[in-house]
């Protein structure tokens, strides 16, 4: 049986990591392809801005997030390139 691991404030994960009503904010974009770099810029998700996980598909991916006053969805492979600090 898998051991669930939580995470508390001010821990660097990445964001594929967190909960289900976890909030963070964004540390570090740690892609090398630059179009993904691109898109998920022009999403908003920029260093600084604080995120929160709204829902978690059944299956674990994709996940719905919330960030400036919109939802947004994407899949776990994307969310691990985002490195985060926990918030709550």
């Amino acid at each position: 049986m898998a051991k669930k691991i939580t995470y508390k404030k001010n821990d660097i994960v990445t964001l594929a990591d967190l909960k289900h009503h976890q909030r963070a904010k964004v540390v570090k974009l740690n892609t090398i392809d630059k179009a993904l770099r691109r898109r998920l810029l022009d999403m908003g998700i920029t260093e600084g801005v604080q995120v929160k996980v709204k829902r978690i598909a059944p299956l674990g991916d994709p996940f719905d997030i919330e960030l400036r006053g919109y939802e947004l969805c994407l899949r776990k492979n994307d969310l691990k390139l985002i490195d985060v600090e926990v918030i709550s």
